[in-house]
């Protein structure tokens, strides 16, 4: 990916109308996926109700319990994420893979030699486990009738014009800077618009406060590039109890950690009839940090020997993110005195100040029915309710803004996981299935995702290694700008995974 580059300035932004986050950055870090061991994936995440898999640790804190002795596992992965992109008349696509280490952690038994007591065992895990994988490139080209002047009209006008433009022998570094610190981001995009000779003040007076544009109506031809890269991960620290033969409860705490960089760059070309500013390259870079914490609680109930029933409890995930931005715009113009490039590098990175997240909370029903020795059947069902997601403080009004747009826009999304798997002698032979509904109350611009999984074991007596394909596919209209030039990219993303893990007793 391309880095941030050196700059020359830092501005620390502390107003709480400089804001760049918006619903999208919510979305991103609330939703989770434990990517998990192999056989943990070989059945599509579907094991709350069965334990004794490091991973299941982490959808049910209770799954520890089940060990019967102590154990640790460590998973490696290759992932692969394809996207075919349409944008008005373009169409193209993307491919891109990596090796990762996702998953680690162990369990330790320890067994109450306490015959009288109801309290068989103790166990006490520590794990880590990938959450979210980041790491995607893709590129949009199509011929639009809307431009990116009405991205920096959007956010000029009403602004007095010099409190968008630069003072007299004031530097573009200086000026970008100082509108950041006392006006906001707004104010900057609005400065990068004028700066670049995209907007045209009606009046050249300080007290100006509407503004035209230099690209005339007509077609653009545009260009998007997304580059991203980063992961959110979280360590858990787990305690369990076995109760007489038939329950298992357990506690996670869970530490969460983000690490997300984006770059961007949108192009555009146009040839039209009465147009100063004919080509327009913007580019934007992302930086964002964060940690956070969360808890489960958690159940398994053997009902019979063979049919068990387990319940968790997620709680919402409370984050601390930090951000930092920045970006430049260059510009070729033709005028009466002849054509001219403008390049506005204001080599600064604005800072946010740091602000609060809490994903939305879920629980999960599960169920599976256990046969002897020769297999097992499970499904897991989910809930959880996205209209709960929140920027905090909720009495910033900024933050009170999107938490109003998320309220409306989102929606209570359901899960649905099953899972399989049929035991040969030392072989063991998985599949699962899962089904996740869109957060968005309109699933057209944020699809549903499907997915399968298919999986295959060994078991060597102490040490087992699995091994594991699964799919999962989903489509999202990702919007270029957040304003003005709010069209749409389809991505079609499928993602495909293959999975070692390799698991032994203690």
């Amino acid at each position: 990916m391309k880095k941030l580059t050196m700059l020359l300035a830092i501005a620390v932004l502390s107003m709480s109308n400089i804001m760049a986050q918006d619903i999208s950055d919510a979305l991103r870090f609330s939703q989770d996926e434990i990517q998990g061991s192999a056989r943990f994936r070989a059945l599509s995440g579907a094991f709350g109700a069965l334990g004794g898999d490091m991973s299941a640790v982490s959808i049910n804190p209770a799954g520890s319990a089940v060990f019967s002795r102590s154990h640790a596992s460590i998973s490696l992965s290759s992932l692969n994420t394809d996207n075919d992109i349409s944008y008005f008349n373009g169409l193209s696509s993307s491919s891109d893979s990596k090796v990762d280490l996702h998953q680690g952690g162990a369990a330790f038994v320890f067994a109450n030699n306490n015959e009288n007591s109801s309290w068989k065992k103790l166990v006490l895990s520590i794990a880590y486990d990938k959450t979210a994988n980041y790491d995607d490139q893709w590129f949009a080209t199509g011929t639009n009738t809307n431009s990116i002047d009405n991205y920096f009209l959007a956010y000029a006008q009403g602004q007095r014009l010099d409190e968008i433009s630069a003072f007299p022998g004031e530097s573009i570094s200086e000026a970008y800077a100082e509108i950041g610190r006392f006006y906001g981001f707004g104010n900057q995009q609005a400065f990068l618009g004028y700066e670049s000779f995209i907007l045209e003040p009606t009046n050249n007076t300080d007290e100006n406060t509407t503004y035209t544009s230099n690209i005339a109506p007509g077609t653009f031809n545009q260009e998007y590039d997304y580059i991203a890269r980063g992961y959110n991960g979280k360590f858990t620290f787990n305690a369990a109890a076995q109760y007489n033969d038939k329950l298992y409860l357990g506690l996670n705490l869970n530490g969460h950690f983000i690490n997300y960089e984006r770059f961007t760059r949108f192009t555009e070309s146009n040839s039209n009839a009465g147009s100063l500013v004919t080509d327009v390259a913007f580019e934007n870079n992302l930086l964002t940090t964060g940690n956070g914490f969360s808890f489960q609680l958690g159940a398994i109930l053997k009902l019979t020997k063979e049919f068990r029933a387990g319940f968790t409890y997620n709680s919402p995930t409370w984050f601390t993110i930090f951000e930092e931005t920045s970006q430049n715009i260059a510009t070729s113009a033709t005028d009466d005195e002849g054509s001219f490039n403008t390049f506005v590098n204001p080599e600064v990175i604005n800072i946010f100040p740091e602000y609060r997240l809490q994903s939305p909370g879920k629980i999960t029903g599960s169920l599976a029915y256990v046969f002897s020795d020769r297999g097992l059947l499970s499904f897991d069902y989910s809930r959880r309710n996205y209209k709960n997601t929140k920027f905090r403080p909720t009495s910033d009004a900024f933050f009170a803004s999107q938490n109003a747009i998320m309220d409306d826009l989102f929606k209570i999304a359901n899960t649905y996981r099953f899972g399989g798997e049929y035991k040969y002698k030392q072989f063991s032979f998985r599949g699962g299935y899962r089904f996740e509904e869109s957060p968005y109350k309109d699933d057209s611009f944020y699809g549903d995702l499907t997915g399968y999984s298919l999986g295959l074991g060994y078991d060597f007596g102490n040490t087992r290694l699995d091994l594991t394909y699964d799919q999962a596919e989903r489509t999202v209209n990702n919007e270029l700008f957040s304003v003005g030039l709010t069209d749409a990219a389809t991505l079609d993303t499928k993602n495909s995974n293959i999975t070692l893990t390799l698991g032994f007793n203690l």
